[in-house]
């Protein structure tokens, strides 16, 4: 036996004291994997909406939409070139509304991805910047002039593996992309592109969108003095790209960003009950991530790589990470947490290790649903799903292209959801051959393989994020790390007179067990009757 939960006290979500996205479970869609409704191989709108049921199944409060914005997917909808349509490939404005209407009826809420730091070169915007360097949107991009030996006009480097700057005959200027060379940066410093991004925030708002993912954020703003990165002299882990070897202090990371923030969040906030959550990487993450979200006229949440490409899950990483949001400060921003998504190998192959797969899934499963935040599930993740093995052929992710085989980039993890377990190898998901491989471990994960299972990795997760809905103490309240030893992880969650007991051992062997708890709610492997908490083992009780 594997897991065990027991009915908890029930607390309505509506009370006026509680916002509907703190605590709240976010349920990550990447729109090119999740159902193609049209047998082009690729995920589109009409397909998300052909599965919200199951995603609402799950007990979540939201959806977080990757971009389905028009692009011509050099990075597969990161460069948009219309920020305010839909792609073809994804459907219409009308799709989208009709996906709005269904979330809606089914009591979700829609998050979608936002861009600001930069854009396709295909965009209308970057087209007419380009021409001249006196037209009226000639400096809404982030151009400089060569060194006089012709070099680009500083050391920066950008994420993908290449230097940062890329030259321009039209102009004879080099243009930033801290991204792909496809992706330009935008010059957030100007007055008229932040008004601009604003209107493309109110036209989503308008379509009745309940928040907003903003994806690297702190990219949006540079050293307006050019001035060179650091050397980078401390590592997290080998480098592998030249972008490793640099601090990234000013091509990234302007403190004017937080100005941005304020004038964002204040368009926003004119619609009660929208969430915002900033996406944040970078050499201070932390500090970022409290900068943009202090106070009530920022941003809600944000999140950071902490547990994305984090090798091995300990006790430590937690207690430290937990550390980080004491709530002890007036103003303090409200985390959020992910432990997989479209960017990072999944976590239970990064972590699993020896453990049986099903059984590690329903343990991080168990702790992400215990942590002080908001949660990101990400799609897949409900099913146990591994790190899919895609053949260097069938890649398509730039990132790992560029850096193969250094790195597994980020196809393997993008793969197409499994839907059906009945035969036919692309589950589900298409009638062709999709735009990735369907691997035949994910085949056997499929829902319908799962959903009648009561053991099953799916319908732990059903359980777990139950819970934590009917628990104000898990959902919203404060956490206070217990002191134990190494590898024992115990902390409570606290809210009012209500409080749970959350004790994990993350480790391949028994732990000494003697903090005393009360009735067990939900579990993953069997509490030892000894003072002896197994390996792999976890459990929510009454304090």
């Amino acid at each position: 036996m594997t897991s065990t939960v027991v009915e908890a006290e029930t607390v309505s979500q509506d009370s006026p004291e509680t916002v509907w996205w703190k605590g709240a479970v976010i349920y990550q869609i990447y729109p090119r994997s999740f159902q193609d409704s049209n047998g082009d191989g690729v995920g589109d709108l009409a397909g998300i909406i052909d599965r919200l049921d199951h995603v609402a199944s799950l007990g979540v409060d939201g959806v977080w939409l990757s971009p389905f914005f028009t692009s011509p997917m050099a990075d597969f909808g990161y460069d948009i070139a219309d920020f305010t349509d839909v792609d073809p490939i994804f459907g219409t404005l009308a799709d989208f509304d009709r996906l709005i209407a269904k979330a809606h009826g089914l009591g979700l809420k829609v998050i979608i991805d936002q861009i600001y730091s930069h854009s396709s070169d295909q965009h209308k915007w970057f087209e007419e910047s380009r021409q001249s360097r006196d037209n009226p949107k000639a400096d809404w991009y982030v151009w400089a002039d060569a060194n006089p030996d012709g070099t680009p006009p500083n050391n920066w480097q950008s994420v993908f593996g290449m230097g940062a700057w890329q030259w321009d005959a039209r102009r004879a200027q080099y243009y930033l992309h801290n991204f792909l060379v496809e992706q330009p940066d935008l010059n957030l410093h100007h007055p008229d592109v932040q008004n601009a991004i604003l209107d493309v925030t109110r036209f989503w708002l308008d379509r009745g969108v309940d928040g907003f993912r903003l994806d690297a954020l702190n990219f949006g703003m540079h050293d307006t003095e050019l001035r060179d990165n650091p050397v980078e002299t401390v590592f997290k882990r080998p480098p592998t790209r030249p972008f490793d070897f640099q601090r990234h202090t000013r091509s990234m990371s302007h403190p004017d960003i937080v100005g941005f923030i304020e004038r964002v969040a204040a368009v926003i906030n004119e619609r009660d009950g929208c969430f915002t959550v900033a996406e944040v990487g970078g050499p201070f993450p932390l500090e970022e991530m409290k900068a943009f979200t202090q106070g009530d006229e920022r941003l809600n949440s944000a999140y950071n790589f902490d547990f994305l490409y984090l090798e091995n899950l300990t006790a430590e990483n937690i207690r430290s990470t937990q550390a980080d949001w004491p709530n002890e400060t007036a103003g303090e921003g409200w985390p959020s947490w992910a432990f997989s998504n479209h960017d990072a190998p999944r976590a239970i192959s990064r972590w699993a290790g020896d453990c049986d797969l099903d059984h590690y899934a329903k343990l991080i499963a168990l702790l992400l649903m215990s942590l002080r935040g908001n949660v990101f599930v990400y799609q897949g993740e409900e099913l146990g799903l591994p790190q899919a093995d895609v053949p260097y052929d069938r890649l398509v992710d730039p990132e790992a292209i560029v850096n193969w085989p250094e790195t597994l980039g980020r196809d393997g993890a993008r793969t197409p959801m499994p839907w059906r377990n009945d035969g036919n190898d692309l589950a589900g998901f298409s009638t062709v051959e999709p735009w990735l491989p369907m691997t035949e471990p994910h085949v056997d994960l499929a829902v319908s393989a799962q959903e009648e299972n009561p053991n099953s990795v799916l319908n732990f997760y059903r359980e777990a994020i139950a819970l934590r809905r009917q628990c104000r103490a898990l959902r919203e309240g404060r956490i206070d790390i217990l002191k134990t030893s190494k590898d024992l992880l115990a902390f409570t969650r606290r809210e009012g007179a209500e409080a749970k007991i959350c004790i994990f051992n993350l480790t391949d062997k028994s732990l000494e067990l003697n903090i005393p708890f009360g009735e067990i709610f939900i579990q993953v492997g069997e509490h030892s009757k000894d003072g002896q908490l197994p390996a792999y083992s976890g459990f929510i009780a009454a304090l």
